[in-house]
């Protein structure tokens, strides 16, 4: 892959990390001025609607085989249903700043699915890793002013939506869909977000609570939330994983854990304590050694010096 391509593969993961980091804070203030089960089946629905209108633009619209319902409905469950439901329900009951630290455990909850179901090798330094990064966990989520007391439900759910993602990605990685990455994204929204709006009917949900959304503001957060950070965040993300590779990627999510820290502070008011930054170190550190990024960094060094 040439030099330039690469650069803009990772100037779209740069911006892609930006806009989740913010979406955190823009998720926080949907779920408490809506009901966080109707307002995410909703928000999936536009978002499914964007990437297939934006797949058709590029060319890559078809519809599924008789085969492949299957798979989108088997990754639908995971990767939307319960992700999306899990992470709404939690961030209502749990602050935006816990939450974007324990989304920042994504990469090595996967990292440790993988090793399980698909047992694959994990090494001595990921394995510190997993370590360093669950420590950072706990850091941040039971040490404060409130002791065990700041530990809340909100936060298991938050940590439950990601294990449930990382189910998915195994998923995805054992199905091997044959057709377009950003396409299989786009009916995954769908599929999901109608699961979720019949969920919402059985719970009896108040669903005029929508019409909310004409106000200028909630418009605004909910059309950042649903059409770039979900759909085109999605869209985009799915594409440049598979070019980038996983190594190189999960450097970049933690960018996404730095952007909702900062979204946190400064659109919802929440204090950055101390504790919060030393978890955060404890994070970003064990992504790195977790992730095997740093494994790949210095077997690239040992190359470059041998060419040298």
């Amino acid at each position: 892959m040439g030099e330039d391509i690469l650069k803009k593969l990772y100037i779209i993961l740069l911006v892609v990390m930006f806009m989740w980091g913010l979406n955190v804070s823009a998720l926080k203030m949907l779920v408490i001025s809506f009901d966080p089960i109707l307002i995410t089946g909703f928000r999936i629905l536009v978002a499914g609607v964007a990437v297939l209108i934006g797949c058709y633009g590029l060319g890559i619209f078809r519809l599924p085989y008789k085969n492949e319902w299957k798979i989108i409905l088997s990754i639908s469950v995971f990767n939307v249903v319960l992700h999306h439901i899990f992470i709404a329900v939690g961030l209502e009951i749990t602050s935006a700043v816990n939450g974007s630290l324990i989304i920042g455990m994504a990469p090595l909850i996967t990292m440790i699915i993988s090793g399980i179901l698909l047992k694959q090798f994990v090494s001595r330094w990921r394995v510190f890793g997993f370590i360093l990064g669950f420590v950072g966990v706990v850091i941040t989520t039971l040490v404060g002013e409130d002791g065990f007391a700041a530990v809340s439900i909100g936060d298991l759910l938050v940590f439950l939506g990601i294990v449930v993602q990382g189910l998915s990605f195994v998923f995805i990685s054992k199905l091997k869909p044959s057709f377009d990455p950003r396409l299989l994204t786009g009916y995954m929204m769908m599929v999901g977000s109608v699961c979720i709006i019949l969920y919402s009917f059985i719970l009896k949900k108040d669903f005029t609570e929508l019409a909310s959304l004409v106000d200028w503001k909630m418009a605004s957060i909910f059309i950042f939330s649903a059409i770039f950070a979900t759909a085109f965040g999605h869209m985009t993300y799915n594409y440049a994983i598979k070019k980038v590779g996983p190594a190189e990627s999960a450097i970049f999510l933690n960018l996404n854990t730095l952007f909702a820290l900062i979204g946190a502070a400064i659109f919802l008011g929440e204090m950055i304590h101390l504790f919060h930054v030393i978890g955060f170190i404890f994070i970003i550190v064990g992504i790195v050694f977790g992730t095997g990024a740093s494994e790949s960094m210095y077997r690239r060094y040992k190359v470059r010096r041998e060419v040298s």
